[in-house]
């Protein structure tokens, strides 16, 4: 699981048809630097499944790989990355 900053939308012109009805985001997953404001803590954006209502500028906890089309067993679909909650706050204990 990793922590991710949405910084747009994504639109599909074709797409599985288990997929009807998503919303994709595009999301920049986030070193411990990013979650503390720096910019070289920011990595290559990527885009994400999102059914919980993610939008832009929020943090998110995304699953990747096997994980990220977990919740949808049996029925699996072709996804990378599933947001799986909205954070509102993230502490970092040094």
């Amino acid at each position: 699981m990793r922590v991710c900053e949405i910084i747009g939308k994504v639109t599909l012109s074709q797409w599985h048809p288990s997929l009807k009805g998503a919303s994709w985001r595009l999301a920049v997953p986030l070193k411990l630097e990013g979650i503390e404001g720096k910019q070289a803590g920011r990595t290559e954006p990527i885009v994400i499944y999102d059914e919980i209502g993610g939008d832009t500028g929020m943090l998110v906890a995304i699953a990747e790989g096997p994980e990220a089309s977990a919740p949808f067993h049996p029925e699996q679909k072709p996804i990378d990355g599933y947001s799986v909650a909205i954070l509102d706050h993230i502490e970092v204990e040094n």
